[in-house]
């Protein structure tokens, strides 16, 4: 699939650990477990993905002898006890959470701010301008990324105005309870292709008529009724 970091790669694999190890040992992923073999052994024979891969039984033994019931007990038993600093967090009394407006990773979301018994309802969507024109294979990972924040995009000069350092930025994942930050980082995956944009990476898009380029989510203009 198409990676959300690091911000060079363009292609990146996912796999069980077991899978992960076999590529490590064969050295590459350009390869067929079932045909070509993934070293040689000490005997100089071809050693294959099946003559490694445990059997469902050695699987179960392992798991048996490995993963005991004291290791879960101990734990649960002093999980409200194990860290002191988790415990001093001052907590307020009140049944409903009380959200800190100068917070950056929890913010309140707007969506059910307003919202009547009664809503209007849907309703049609009138001359509207095209804001991204993509091809296909276009997955949620690009719509929302969870990887690497660019030191230029709106999420970071959003960051940056509140006061997070840049080696604090962490990923997009771990701002997922903030929407401000994650409605900046909407279609940000590094390999996205917006055609409007010529066939240019980013994310970026054109406003119409003007043909400007700016950043998707850059500020409130940018999803205004005059550009969509």
């Amino acid at each position: 699939m198409r990676p959300s970091k690091p911000l060079t790669s363009k292609t990146v694999q996912f796999a069980s650990p077991p899978l992960v190890l076999a590529y490590a040992l064969a050295g590459t992923v350009d390869i067929d477990f079932e045909k070509d073999p993934i070293g040689v052994g000490k005997d100089g024979k071809n050693v294959y993905l099946k003559d490694i891969w445990p059997s469902t039984e050695e699987v179960a033994e392992a798991v048996q002898s490995s993963v005991l019931p004291d290791m879960f007990k101990s734990t649960y038993e002093a999980i409200t006890k194990a860290n002191s600093m988790w415990n001093q967090v001052s907590v307020p009394a009140s049944k409903l959470y009380s959200w800190d407006p100068s917070s950056t990773y929890i913010h309140e979301p707007p969506y059910f701010k307003n919202m009547t018994m009664d809503p209007p309802g849907p309703h049609g969507v009138k001359d509207a301008y095209c804001l991204l024109n993509f091809g296909d294979s276009i997955t949620t990972d690009h719509i929302s990324p969870a990887g690497s924040i660019h030191k230029d995009s709106p999420a970071a000069k959003f960051l940056l105005e509140r006061g997070v350092d840049r080696k604090d930025f962490n990923s997009y994942g771990s701002w997922r309870c903030n929407d401000e930050i994650m409605a900046r980082g909407t279609f940000s995956n590094i390999s996205l292709v917006n055609k409007l944009n010529n066939g240019e990476v980013g994310q970026k898009t054109r406003k119409i008529p003007t043909g400007e380029k700016v950043y998707v989510g850059r500020e409130e203009e940018t999803f205004s009724p005059a550009l969509l």
